[in-house]
């Protein structure tokens, strides 16, 4: 993951790359877990959006690792969420009955 100075944080998987179009991260005692909306922009993947659960570290750097979350943490990522009204319509969908 990359972070241009003055633009948005960039991705680049082996179907395509793209910009972080919305992020929430929530700070633990452990790690910062965050969910990003990534939008594609390049590859066979153009023009799609997808999510990415993801960890990073204290001091800002993108883990390998799943995202565990605590579930006290659950209200702080969803107070996050109100920031980010694409990636909340979309995490929206994975809850419908």
């Amino acid at each position: 993951m990359a972070a241009k100075p003055d633009g948005p944080k960039t991705f680049s998987l082996h179907w395509g790359s793209g910009i972080v179009e919305e992020e929430v991260q929530v700070s633990t005692p452990y790690h910062l877990p965050t969910i990003q909306l990534l939008k594609f922009t390049d590859g066979s993947a153009k023009g799609t959006y997808e999510i990415r659960f993801c960890v990073y570290d204290h001091h800002g750097r993108f883990q390998r690792m799943p995202l565990i979350v605590d579930s006290g943490e659950i209200s702080k990522i969803r107070q996050a969420l109100a920031k980010a009204p694409k990636l909340k319509k979309m995490l929206q969908q994975l809850a419908r009955d």
